[in-house]
């Protein structure tokens, strides 16, 4: 009986390990299930708080307490971290909107632009750099500071640039931002005390991979509708998807320029952080319903979240080449 139970556990872990040992590509695939799958999208929108909640979990679980107490020791960089985050890139952007005048001549983008400049790191984004190699929790450190000042900074911003035409409330996004926070630290140490940290690194792997199965949720919610937009307009959704990439590896590329001197891999898992918006908590945070536009940017922009950890692979191992030394 004993061998039965077993072996039903080793093939969900062996499968789990398979999915893990994919990484970069599996991530990148899930893109393009979540927009052959319309369906499956809207079997699982319902469940992406529950997602986001669970990724969180995981991140907290996986986190290396020895590097957490040496960034809080010396806290510069994940301070600096969240104020470019929180402060310098919502800035950057309503002014480069204003002077560039994209407020007059499509204030829809506008909108979506701003939403996704407020915003705080996706959830995920230790998860997709855990996935890559990269210091997640360096990542995990600034998501949480950065999440922290989102409720007051998000409205700010909002009314200095969109005035009474867009209201947020920072109540309700605080209340909701500290309970998923709070409760994710808390499973996630119930988690480390019950199973050991020495278990969670020997089961990477699966982990990783229920990780990517997860991950699936918010795909597929997000992406069920850029088929039927892009069979109704495809030029403007090719333009759209360009211009989602060209924002992304801009936000990439500054803040890793910004944060050079901390490392390259540092500097390269910032980049990630930063150019990964949590759009879909904004969002969900603003009274009333958006313009189609900005729905269907919101879409687009996870393109280039989901597959830049394939394409950005080799960067990390040269990277990794370049920092270890020679035997």
């Amino acid at each position: 009986m004993s061998a039965n139970i077993q072996q039903s556990h080793a093939m969900p872990l062996a499968a789990l390990a398979w999915l893990g040992r994919q990484g970069t590509r599996a991530i990148a695939a899930l893109v393009f299930i979540g927009i052959a799958v319309p369906p499956l999208g809207a079997v699982l929108k319902p469940y992406v708080t529950e997602a986001v909640f669970v990724l969180l979990c995981i991140s907290f679980m996986r986190v290396d307490v020895a590097a957490m107490r040496n960034y809080l020791a010396r806290p510069a960089l994940v301070i600096g971290a969240t104020l470019w985050s929180t402060i310098a890139i919502p800035l950057l952007f309503g002014l480069g909107g204003l002077v560039s005048g994209l407020d007059r001549s499509s204030p829809d983008l506008f909108l979506g632009l701003m939403l996704q400049a407020v915003a705080s790191p996706m959830m995920a984004s230790p998860a997709l750099v855990a996935l890559m190699g990269l210091d997640s929790t360096l990542v995990l450190i600034t998501l949480v500071t950065s999440t922290a000042l989102v409720p007051f900074s998000a409205p700010l911003f909002a009314y200095l640039f969109f005035g009474s035409a867009l209201t947020l409330s920072p109540l309700a996004l605080g209340l909701k931002l500290f309970a998923m926070l709070a409760g994710a630290i808390f499973v996630a140490a119930v988690i480390r005390r019950l199973v050991g940290a020495d278990a969670i690194v020997r089961h990477r792997q699966p982990i990783d991979g229920f990780n990517i199965l997860v991950l699936l949720v918010f795909v597929s919610a997000v992406m069920g509708t850029v088929a039927a937009s892009f069979r109704a307009e495809p030029i403007r959704v090719l333009l759209l998807t360009v211009f989602a990439f060209v924002v992304f590896a801009v936000l990439l590329g500054a803040t890793a320029l910004v944060f050079r001197k901390a490392g390259r891999e540092r500097a390269l898992a910032l980049g990630l952080m930063a150019s990964q918006r949590n759009m879909g908590l904004m969002l969900a945070g603003t009274d009333g319903a958006l313009p189609g536009l900005t729905w269907l940017y919101f879409a687009l922009a996870q393109f280039p979240i989901y597959v830049s950890p394939q394409l950005l692979k080799p960067l990390v191992r040269s990277l990794r080449r370049a920092s270890t030394p020679a035997p």
